[in-house]
């Protein structure tokens, strides 16, 4: 944008933003030149305290502005189901259901060989680690219905099964190649209560 070197290099950067193009990046922008300076500056530092505050949780890998999250600092989850989940948005998906009381793993993705990324990528020797340290009666393997998911929960099943602790899948029911972020309520909770044991 000729003139206005500040708003080509705003637009620029909110175009890098997941889900933002041009469009949207210019609508966000003009947004911000139009309200007031108080409602951008609580938004910057908003941003900026988040950044700052907010890191992976030492037990699960949610996010966490302490130690552990508040899910695992809360003491009243069941803590001998863990429901094992790709990202730290799938817990906020699940948990918007009210159906799982336990508490998560995070593994931070999936494998996905083609893209490079194996087992350890992922947190999967610290799931083992809990599982070896915590009372643990059962995981719930809630990665996504697609051939990325299904594959990691097949590789975590084949290695927690000589635990002698249950491992369950999510029910059917979800959209296979769907994303757990965007599965409804009702559904996600008929998934959790129907889940099976591999």
């Amino acid at each position: 944008m000729q003139g206005a070197p500040a708003l080509q290099k705003l637009l620029d950067e909110l175009e890098r933003l997941p889900g933002i193009g041009t469009k949207s990046a210019q609508r966000i922008a003009y947004w911000m030149m139009n309200t007031d300076s108080a409602t951008v500056l609580r938004l910057a530092e908003a941003i900026t305290e988040v950044k700052s505050t907010v890191h992976f949780c030492n037990r699960c890998f949610n996010y966490a502005e302490g130690d552990l999250c508040e899910i695992c600092a809360s003491g009243k989850r069941d803590e001998g189901i863990v429901c094992v989940v790709a990202e730290p948005r799938d817990i906020a998906a699940i948990e918007r259901t009210g159906a799982f009381s336990g508490v998560y793993h995070v593994l931070g993705g999936e494998l996905a060989p083609m893209d490079g990324i194996g087992p350890d990528d992922l947190h999967i020797a610290e799931l083992l680690r809990r599982l070896a340290s915590e009372d643990v009666r059962e995981i719930i393997l809630a990665t996504n219905p697609n051939v990325e998911g299904e594959t990691t929960a097949a590789y975590i099943a084949r290695l927690v099964k000589p635990l002698d602790i249950t491992v369950t899948r999510l029910a059917s029911g979800m959209p296979v190649g769907g994303e757990l972020d965007f599965v409804d309520e009702v559904t996600l909770s008929r998934a959790i209560e129907a889940r099976r044991e591999l």
